[in-house]
């Protein structure tokens, strides 16, 4: 005789009643559809349950951001940030890069002042002749690359500083450091075509579209061209955001997250000027490719020491702000959802649900911290799985 499947309810919620006759199985039924609880074969390994949506929406409103993947929510927070503040910020963006470079392709008076160093004269010539669009040229694959960027950045430094932790789950300023450095240089490596792309919008003034932009570096270098100053970039971004990253976490806490990131970007900015100046100008270089120490040994020869700093002023003025607003949104985002998970956890412990197990966020968990949590997880699920069939035997009892 075949054997008949038999499937049992998972059931998870201890405030739900004790049924009595089919009705009060069918009703234990229909109870847990709504709850969200999974059904399982007889023999595989249990769900794990989880709380509904709706039930949160009336209960606990602020739990419901815990239903959502911490990698979802950091991304979105990072890249929501970073297009909000490269947009507000783009005018001085592009005076900065002008003067950077002396004006690089661009002609008549704009390309004047920036040579002459003049971030007044500059600012005010991009209007005068390209109008007030001119202010935001360039800004479109900006924005396209600090999105991607932003979200890489601020994930892959959560991930890196639970890899760099020890076995206890300490991290060491020097470890914190290297975190944001390969935090930086992921992000770097996965949008530098789109900051090439940018930067060639920005100063040279016969190239009016994304497309004809990529067609002339097509035919400048095919592919390469795109990688142009990428060796730079690393070498840069590196120790910039491992300062600025670091300097974040362990300025006082007590400051308002604004004027965290705010001083930690400048703290970064004044120690790491000179490589992005030198980035722009190896970007810069039409139809070929020179050597980091090349490039910087040119600018001091016609410039001095001065000329690694130039456009300083207003790269201080876009960054810091730039960076004060996505650092302090990215902040608020994750206690926010430290906030939710707390909630969750709380309201799973009085439905007599198992909360999840997720990694702790002050002491990210080292190899063996990673262990540890991963078999406490595998005990939870196997108590939970043991509740489970006592409560379903029972039910299938009355």
């Amino acid at each position: 005789m075949a054997q008949r499947e038999v499937r049992l309810l998972a059931s998870a919620s201890l405030a739900l009643p004790d049924p009595k006759g089919r009705k009060g199985r069918r009703q234990a039924v229909e109870l847990e559809a709504r709850a969200g609880n999974q059904v399982w074969e007889l023999g595989a390994a249990p769900t794990v349950a989880r709380l509904d949506p709706s039930y949160l929406a009336t209960h606990r409103p602020n739990a419901l951001l815990a239903l959502v993947p911490r990698a979802a929510v950091l991304f979105s927070a990072g890249a929501l940030s970073g297009a909000l503040a490269k947009t507000l910020t783009a005018p001085l963006d592009r005076v900065k890069i002008l003067l950077q470079v002396k004006g690089g392709l661009q002609g008549g008076a704009i390309g004047a002042a920036a040579s002459q160093g003049n971030l007044l004269k500059a600012f005010l010539a991009i209007g005068k002749e390209e109008g007030i669009m001119g202010y935001w040229k360039g800004n479109l694959p900006q924005v396209l690359r600090v999105v991607p960027y932003s979200a890489a950045q601020f994930y892959s430094y959560e991930v890196f500083k639970r890899w760099f932790a020890d076995d206890e789950g300490n991290l060491s300023v020097h470890r914190r450091l290297a975190a944001g450095a390969c935090a930086g240089m992921v992000a770097t490596l996965l949008t530098h075509p789109l900051d090439t792309l940018r930067l060639r919008l920005a100063v040279d003034p016969n190239l009016r579209g994304v497309g004809g932009t990529v067609a002339v570096l097509l035919k400048e270098g095919k592919g390469a061209a795109f990688y142009r100053g990428l060796g730079a970039s690393m070498l840069g971004i590196g120790p910039y955001m491992g300062l600025e990253m670091a300097s974040f976490d362990l300025l006082p806490q007590s400051l308002p997250s604004f004027a965290r990131g705010f001083t930690a970007a400048l703290i970064a900015t004044v120690s790491c000027y000179p490589l992005d100046t030198i980035r722009r100008h190896i970007q810069l270089q039409a139809g070929r490719s020179i050597a980091w120490h090349a490039a910087a040994g040119s600018i001091l020869r016609a410039d001095g020491l001065g000329g690694l700093y130039r456009g300083f002023l207003p790269n201080a003025l876009k960054n810091l702000p730039n960076k004060g607003v996505k650092l302090s949104v990215f902040d608020t985002a994750k206690k926010m959802l430290q906030s939710a998970e707390a909630a969750y956890d709380d309201e799973c412990r009085k439905q007599g649900i198992t909360p999840p197990a997720r990694p702790e966020w002050s002491r990210p968990a080292g190899r063996r911290g990673g262990a540890a949590a991963a078999a406490k997880a595998g005990d939870s699920g196997k108590a939970a799985g043991k509740a489970a069939v006592r409560n379903s035997v029972a039910t299938a009892a009355v």
